[in-house]
């Protein structure tokens, strides 16, 4: 299928596209959700194969009713079409189910051994997630950064170089979630085994967007680990997986001992299962994995490059429109030509207005659900904005002390699959009335947390959810 108004066709696969939501001139509109980076909605067949799977919800692996015996039959095939689709060998590697990829990069850093004479390099472009994990257990080391926010490669090659010998591991996005930068990932990886050291990918924003491919441990460019959420690939419902070497995890203790972990155990000794039940402890997320199998398949039935082409034709569209507006400031890879080579996650600032003021006039006037702030990526955000150390130590001795209206930050529009070229235009065409000064002037900030809201107007949330 072509590119041209794929977003239009996938539409009837998702569910809760058609909501209106009310505004705040008493009118209501077709909800637009440009905050896909954060979280995504869920397909209508994984919403359908979750309700068709709680007839046979069971307690898995050690029942011998049925419906245990058919769970746990289901939540082992999702742990296998979840390797398949970043083509991991289960001879190999495993797969760990977890809440999200922060746990998983959290269990990999407890799991890895490391002290504080270890290096693990971790480039500036990273959400907090794939960065604070090893900050605790290790001697982090930061790759720095580029004029535009892109990767400075000969810093990262330095930085290899004068850690070899102490390198244990480089921790890297796949795709940044800030300016949607995809990394050359296999080719730093082969740089990182040849310093000594292996490679983690943070694939939480690339997974959904772009193939990815783990390859063979004999490879030198292979990825040793990866972590993605299902929460971001059209199935939240509260998994993630971490993906990687079996060897690794074949010894040392759990990070999370309990029920499930074992093969025996007395009072005086334990022997561990194997992975990846060593690292499962207690009931897990069964409904959760099988979405994710379920979003998985149909993914792979659309086809990663008819997904990428999609975007790629969002984006530049988008880029185009909003290089022609005046105020309004992109950063990262601006160029619509370069579409291709990026994620459609696009920051930008509309000059003398706030980014939370921007983005509650999106979502109040408009129906337009964006996110503004700092993306969990502070020194990302600190570093395109061109932000001084002295700047950046008043704006956070203000923010510790309650006030968080001066915090830096950028607004950022970002893509899924059900996406349109109307939507990309009906958002263009707000973000230029809003720096054309054109939105309703009662809006109050709190210093709290930084955040406008229409003074004297909130919206029943219960007429439209109630839990009872």
């Amino acid at each position: 299928m072509a590119a041209i108004g794929y977003g239009s066709a996938l539409r009837s696969r998702f569910s809760g596209l058609e909501v209106e939501v009310p505004l705040i001139d008493g009118g209501r509109a077709r909800y637009i959700n440009f905050d896909n980076a954060a979280s995504t909605p869920p397909l209508s067949s994984v919403r359908r194969g979750v309700d068709d799977f709680l007839d046979y919800y069971a307690s898995v692996h050690r029942g011998t009713g049925f419906k245990s015996q058919l769970s746990t039959w289901a939540y082992e095939s999702s742990r296998q079409r979840t390797m398949g689709f970043v083509g991991a060998d289960p001879a190999t590697h495993t797969c760990i189910f977890v809440k999200n990829t922060t746990e998983a990069i959290n269990k990999l850093a407890r799991r890895l051994s490391l002290g504080r004479e270890d290096v693990v390099l971790v480039t500036q472009m990273e959400h907090h997630s794939n960065d604070l994990p090893f900050r605790r257990v290790a001697n982090v080391v930061h790759v720095g950064l580029g004029p535009n926010g892109e990767l400075d490669e000969t810093d990262f090659v330095r930085k290899l170089e004068a850690h070899a010998g102490r390198l244990r591991l480089v921790a890297m996005t796949g795709a940044s979630n800030v300016t949607g930068y995809i990394l050359p990932v296999h080719q730093y990886a082969e740089l990182a085994h040849a310093a000594g050291a292996m490679i983690l990918v943070d694939c939480a924003q690339l997974a959904p967007h772009r193939s990815v491919v783990v390859g063979s441990l004999d490879d030198p460019a292979h990825l040793d680990f990866v972590a993605l959420s299902a929460h971001k690939l059209y199935a939240p419902y509260g998994t993630g997986a971490l993906i990687g070497r079996k060897d690794v995890f074949e010894i040392g203790e759990p990070d999370m001992p309990g029920g499930g972990t074992v093969e025996i155990v007395t009072l005086d000794e334990v022997t561990w299962a194997g992975p990846p039940e060593r690292e499962e402890a207690g009931s897990p997320n069964i409904v959760g994995a099988v979405a994710l199998a379920l979003a998985i398949r149909e993914l792979q039935q659309i086809g990663m490059e008819a997904v990428a082409a999609h975007e790629t034709e969002l984006s530049a569209a988008l880029l185009e429109r909003l290089r022609r507006i005046p105020r309004v400031r992109l950063f990262g890879d601006a160029d619509p030509d370069n579409a291709s080579n990026r994620l459609g996650v696009i920051p930008f600032q509309i000059e003398g207005i706030s980014h939370f003021l921007a983005a509650a006039i999106l979502g109040f006037e408009h129906g337009i659900g964006v996110r503004s702030g700092c993306f969990c990526a502070h020194p990302y955000i600190l570093a395109l904005l061109g932000i001084d150390a002295e700047q950046a130590s008043s704006t956070r001795q203000a923010m510790l002390a309650g006030d968080k209206r001066e915090m830096p930050g950028l607004i950022r529009a970002s893509f899924g699959l059900y996406n349109t070229l109307d939507e990309v235009n009906r958002f263009a065409d707000a973000v230029e009335g809003i720096g054309r000064g054109e939105y309703m002037p009662d809006y109050t900030q709190d210093p709290a947390t930084g955040e406008y809201a229409p003074q004297g107007w909130s919206p029943d949330f219960s007429g439209y959810f109630d839990l009872g």
